[in-house]
C-alpha cells in the first residue's frame, strides 16, 4: 500500500481537477442509520460515487477518503474513475494532503477546520448537499 504522502509526492499536480471526499462528512450528512453499519455504508457510497462517475453526473477523477470502520467497507484502488483511499490516521489529514497535492482540487466537505485547511492550499469547497445531489437514487 502506498502512503497518501507518497501519492501526493507523485502526482502530476496540474494534469486534471480532481474531487476529493470526506466520507465520513459526507455520508454521516444523512441521518439514514449508517452508524450501525458503517462498512456498508461506506460500501454503498462509494458504489454510488461509481456509478455517477460512469454516467458523468460526477466528474472523474474523484478520490474518496475512508477512516475509521469505513475501512472495511471498500479496498482501496481505482475503479470506474474514483479512487478509494483508506486512511492511515485522521482522514483530515490524508484530505488535506490530498487537496494539497492537486492544484485547484475540489473538497467535499462540511467540516469548517478542514475546509480551512483545504482552502489554505488552494482547494475549493463544497458541501456534501453539492455531491449528495449529482449521485444515483
Amino acid at each position: 500500500m502506498e502512503s497518501i504522502g507518497a501519492m501526493a509526492e507523485g502526482c502530476r499536480c496540474d494534469a486534471e481537477r480532481v474531487i476529493v471526499v470526506d466520507a465520513a462528512n459526507v455520508i454521516g450528512s444523512r441521518p439514514n442509520g449508517w452508524w450501525r453499519d458503517r462498512a456498508g455504508a461506506a460500501r454503498a457510497f462509494v458504489e454510488s460515487l461509481r456509478s455517477a462517475a460512469s454516467t458523468g453526473q460526477v466528474e472523474p477523477p474523484v478520490i474518496v477518503v475512508l477512516e475509521g470502520r469505513a475501512l472495511a467497507g471498500a479496498d482501496e484502488g481505482v475503479d470506474r474513475g474514483v479512487q478509494v483511499v483508506h486512511a492511515a490516521g485522521a482522514g483530515d489529514d490524508a484530505i488535506a494532503t490530498l487537496a494539497g497535492a492537486h492544484l485547484g482540487a475540489t473538497v467535499v466537505t462540511a467540516d469548517r477546520a478542514l475546509a480551512a485547511r483545504a482552502r489554505s492550499v488552494g482547494a475549493e469547497i463544497v458541501g456534501p448537499s453539492w455531491l449528495l445531489g449529482r449521485l444515483p437514487g
